[in-house]
């Protein structure tokens, strides 16, 4: 089996980004690296957005360990199963074969944090300030509305909720999903979707950029993990529309705060470096 540790997982994960940005920028990955470390060191307004995302996925790491503090919340499941029924049943039933389980998991588990990771490496590469920010500030904006939903709403995957009748076919590619993943992602962690809202949003950055190569790429990605997530039994339709609203909503402020703080280091010469 692909998925036998967290350790496979990262490396693989680092495989494929640095491979991602290759396909992106035409150039060798080291040099979006040196690049991105460059902004890190001679931009503070960088530096300081970047450590805000940073602390705000490691409160997503710790997420579970909050729930465990709070009192007991409402299950808010069967509202979402009233509206819905039985879609997400019917859904997977069209597609199932061992192939389409296969490629569903590499994108559900390694491609989502590989085009993240490398959305951010391929506008630092071509020197795109306004897109390196924005991917900055999405990434923020994504975590930042998503975690207070887990925290306070708490809706269970659909799998897990017997009378939507649907079969966990990621346990078929990675059978200790449950043991190796799960702790990274709560059962209860599902409106919105932040598998559809980063990997949409990655793509809408990537067609706002001109990036065409990268656009492909972003957007391929998108929709075969969106397809993934009702494939696998893991999302409701609407926590589909609300990653789809979340991110709309992130990518359209990232961008224009982006803009804006771009535009605010041009305009002070002093704080404009080259590499």
């Amino acid at each position: 089996m692909l998925y036998e540790s967290m350790y496979f997982v990262s490396a693989l994960t680092v495989v494929m980004t640095a491979v991602l940005i290759c396909f992106g920028t035409g150039r060798n990955p080291l040099s979006a690296a040196y690049l991105f470390a460059y902004e890190l060191l001679h931009s503070w307004r960088f530096l300081l957005l970047f450590a805000a995302m940073a602390c705000v996925l490691l409160v997503n790491k710790y997420e579970l360990k909050l729930e465990h503090l709070m009192p007991e919340r409402p299950d808010l499941t069967p509202v979402f199963f009233h509206l819905e029924g039985q879609f997400v049943h019917h859904f997977q039933q069209l597609f199932h074969q061992n192939w389409v389980t296969q490629v569903s998991a590499f994108f559900y588990v390694i491609m989502l944090q590989s085009v993240l990771v490398a959305s951010i490496g391929i506008y630092a590469g071509q020197r795109n300030k306004v897109f390196l920010f924005a991917a900055c500030y999405t990434v923020l904006l994504n975590y930042g509305i998503a975690i207070p939903f887990f925290l306070f709403f708490p809706i269970n995957e659909v799998w897990s909720y017997p009378p939507a009748n649907v079969t966990f076919y990621m346990l078929e590619a990675f059978p200790r999903f449950e043991e190796v993943y799960r702790p990274m992602s709560g059962l209860d962690n599902c409106f919105p979707s932040l598998h559809t809202s980063i990997s949409v949003s990655m793509a809408i950055l990537a067609v706002r950029s001109g990036n065409r190569r990268w656009a492909a790429i972003a957007c391929t990605n998108a929709a075969v993990i969106v397809f993934t997530i009702f494939y696998m039994g893991i999302h409701w339709l609407t926590d589909m529309m609300g990653g789809l609203m979340l991110s709309a909503f992130a990518t359209t402020l990232a961008v224009y705060w982006a803009s804006r703080t771009v535009n605010a280091r041009v305009n002070n010469p002093v704080l404009v470096h080259q590499p």
